[in-house]
This record gives C-alpha cells, sequence and structure tokens, in this order.
C-alpha cells in the first residue's frame, strides 16, 4: 500500500499535469483560434505523452470547456457585485464595461508574458475560451439589469444584448492593441455607444 507521501506526490503530478494541458490549451486557442486546434497541437506544447492527456480529457472540447468554466468563475462574482452596487442601469452598464476591459487587458498580457521565446506579439482573437464565458456572464446580466427599475422595459433584451456584447467585443479588440491600452477611453466610449442606442430603441412588438 502506498504511503501518505506518495499518494501525496501523484495528487501534485496529476495536478500539474492537468494545469499544465490547460495552459497548453489557451496558448494554442489563443493563437490558432478554436476551429484550429486539434489535441495534437495541445498535447505538443505540454511535452506530455499523448497518452496521459487522456487520462484528464477526452478531447479538445473539454479543455475548451474547462477553460470556459475557469473563466466564468473568475469574471462571474465581479458581475454580481456590480450589479449588487449599482444605481440603476447606466451605472451597472459602466461598471460593466470597465470591468470587461481590465478583465481582457489582463488576459492578453499574461497571454504575452506566457509565449514562447521570438514568438509574434499577435492580438488575442475572439475564441479563446475566458472571453467566450465573459459574454456569456455579461450577456446574463445586462439582461437581468434591463428588466428591473432604471432598466429599459420594453425594448427586446435578445437583441440589446446581443448589440452590447458586439460593441464591448469589438470596442475591446481595438483597445488591446493600444500600448498601453486605454482602458478609461475604451470604457467611455463604448458606454456612450450603449447607453445613447438604448435610448432610441423601438419598443417590443407584441407577438
Amino acid at each position: 500500500m502506498a504511503d501518505v507521501a506518495t499518494l501525496g506526490r501523484r495528487e501534485q503530478t496529476k495536478s500539474q499535469n492537468r494545469q499544465a494541458i490547460l495552459d497548453a490549451g489557451r496558448a494554442v486557442f489563443a493563437e490558432l483560434g478554436y476551429d484550429a486546434v486539434t489535441v495534437r497541437d495541445i498535447v505538443r506544447r505540454t511535452g506530455l505523452a499523448s497518452g496521459t492527456f487522456y487520462n484528464y480529457f477526452r478531447s479538445k472540447e473539454e479543455v475548451f470547456a474547462a477553460l470556459a468554466d475557469d473563466g466564468a468563475r473568475r469574471f462571474a462574482p465581479v458581475i454580481k457585485h456590480l450589479r449588487e452596487q449599482a444605481v440603476g442601469f447606466e451605472s451597472f452598464v459602466r461598471a460593466a464595461i470597465s470591468a470587461y476591459f481590465e478583465f481582457i487587458a489582463e488576459e492578453r498580457r499574461l497571454w504575452l508574458e506566457g509565449r514562447p521565446a521570438g514568438e509574434s506579439a499577435r492580438v488575442l482573437p475572439r475564441e479563446t475560451p475566458e472571453m467566450q464565458a465573459v459574454f456569456g456572464e455579461v450577456r446574463q446580466a445586462i439582461q437581468a439589469a434591463a428588466g428591473g427599475p432604471g432598466g429599459v422595459p420594453d425594448a427586446d433584451p435578445d437583441y440589446m444584448a446581443a448589440a452590447c456584447i458586439a460593441i464591448a467585443r469589438d470596442v475591446g479588440d481595438v483597445m488591446t492593441t493600444r500600448r498601453p491600452p486605454d482602458i478609461a477611453g475604451a470604457a467611455e466610449f463604448a458606454s456612450a455607444m450603449i447607453l445613447n442606442g438604448l435610448r432610441g430603441l423601438p419598443q417590443r412588438r407584441e407577438a
């Protein structure tokens, strides 16, 4: 029977291997885009044997899902706190946009620091799992806030959420290319676009 120390080392190795796979997945999804990535790409970046990968994940889809869960786990409390603290819908939108831009700027900084030496510093693309997870959290939060006091009670919530996410996504893409990223300026611009656009929304049509 293995002693406690041996079991402890095994658990540590398991944890390290799983984290190595997730880190590799994050990097190759960012570099190649989700559709182009294969399990082989992920394994090659880890330096582990291909059989080791399948001890933890069955496919690239499972790696992507694990990363998305991690992104949602880290960002969801931020959105929840902002929703609780916001005084009205406008306050929430401005705070959420600023928080989102700070999040993607930090994600890109960490990715750049972790890329292999000599690799070009390309823009972090939209397929990154954390970004998709964040968009999902923002969508839910905006829809919930819009239905309450100070929101836009008679606008189509699906269209509104899609438009808000699109503006934040595209402005954020440009922001991350600047050195240093202009988080405050980008947040003000995106918030103004969203809030001014909401004021001109048509009333929701009855089915």
